[in-house]
């Protein structure tokens, strides 16, 4: 979360993301996991209450014994904060925030875990004339930026648009693909950049999404099937344009859930497999759908790109908190609280939060 101060009006900017436990137990993974079941899961699955249950003992065991063995520990909260504390520095820096430092305020919020979205939310009742959530998630779908929509309704009702913003849309911005190519290319090995260009691939991955539900048809809920092909078709443009690039071919590498009906077909598995069939000697993997690692990037991914047949292999971090990404982040959420306040206007939205949810609950 982000409070500063803009026209003598005091907005709160919520950094939200998935998140995933910091300390490994059954204990923590198991509200969690409940969680993303309640959630996300049955968005796509009408679930009874009780297996809600049963599925959430599951995962939570079946993830403890998995990165109990592999000694895995998920950075995802971590990085979140630090990308806050980088968005808090940027803004501060900021000529339009000169002088009011004493006005930022940051924190972090989760879907799954604590500090959850909704406690952040109803925090900044009192004290914020205006909320901007963005969800730490580049292509929006309802498994995204959806439960923060749903979350503004509920907690504030319909009338929500004259305080609350929600951000979509950053996988359109050119300027955070500039940023992507930078990091891309600054971090390869000079394997690489030495190496031979048709023989060398890379992987982009990204959340993969239902296709087709259990009986086939179109889900009714919004996936983000065509922003996803479309962002990978914008970035596998740019890349292979681009004069640094030493890539003879870009595949998109979708990671997907095994229930639920049909998942996106270009799977992380299926381009590194295509690759060592066309006779790719070397691979790079980069999680362009992620703005922050986690258990699907660093460790789900990574696992597939360790066991690929090929020779060279590289797996690039994601963008997490790069200072160039989170000053640009920034520059996204002064764009967004300059609409807001046109929202308030029009709206006719006065006095905090709470006190305009209160006047439209009478």
């Amino acid at each position: 979360m982000v409070a500063v101060t803009v026209s003598r009006k005091r907005y709160s900017v919520v950094l939200v993301t998935y998140g995933e436990v910091e300390i490994l137990s059954v204990r923590s993974l198991w509200p969690s996991s409940r969680k993303i079941i309640q959630v996300v899961t049955r968005q796509i699955i009408r679930l009874p209450r009780f297996l809600i249950y049963t599925l959430a003992d599951f995962r939570s065991a079946r993830h403890y014994l998995d990165w109990k063995l592999h000694r895995y520990r998920s950075r995802l909260v971590e990085i979140n904060r630090r990308q806050s504390l980088g968005v808090k520095e940027a803004l501060n820096r900021n000529p339009r925030f000169a002088g009011q430092e004493e006005a930022v305020e940051v924190a972090d919020a989760y879907y799954f875990v604590s500090p959850s979205l909704e406690e952040v939310l109803e925090r900044f009742r009192l004290s914020s004339d205006g909320i901007v959530v963005v969800p730490m998630i580049p292509v929006e779908s309802a498994f995204s930026c959806g439960p923060a929509c749903q979350m503004a309704t509920d907690i504030f009702g319909e009338g929500h648009l004259s305080f609350i913003r929600v951000v979509r849309g950053l996988w359109k911005d050119g300027e955070l693909h500039r940023i992507y190519l930078d990091h891309l290319f600054a971090s390869l090995s000079s394997g690489f950049t030495a190496g031979r260009k048709a023989q060398q691939g890379l992987v982009l991955v990204i959340h993969g999404t239902i296709v087709r539900n259990r009986r086939g048809e179109v889900p009714s809920v919004f996936t983000g099937l065509n922003e996803t092909l479309e962002f990978f078709r914008l970035m596998r443009e740019k890349i292979l344009a681009d004069p640094r690039n030493v890539f003879g071919e870009v595949k998109l590498g979708c990671l997907n859930h095994s229930r639920g009906g049909e998942w996106s077909p270009e799977t992380a598995k299926l381009a590194l497999d295509e690759f060592a069939a066309e006779g790719f000697t070397s691979v790079a993997m980069f999680p362009f759908g992620y703005f922050a690692d986690n258990s699907e990037t660093d460790y789900e991914a990574k696992k597939l790109l360790d066991h690929a047949p090929v020779t060279l292999k590289q797996y690039i971090p994601c963008i997490n908190d790069s200072p160039v990404f989170t000053g640009w982040l920034a520059s996204k959420i002064i764009a967004e609280i300059d609409v807001l306040e046109v929202q308030r206007k029009v709206f006719g939205a006065d006095g905090s939060v709470e006190r305009t949810n209160h006047n439209s609950r009478q």
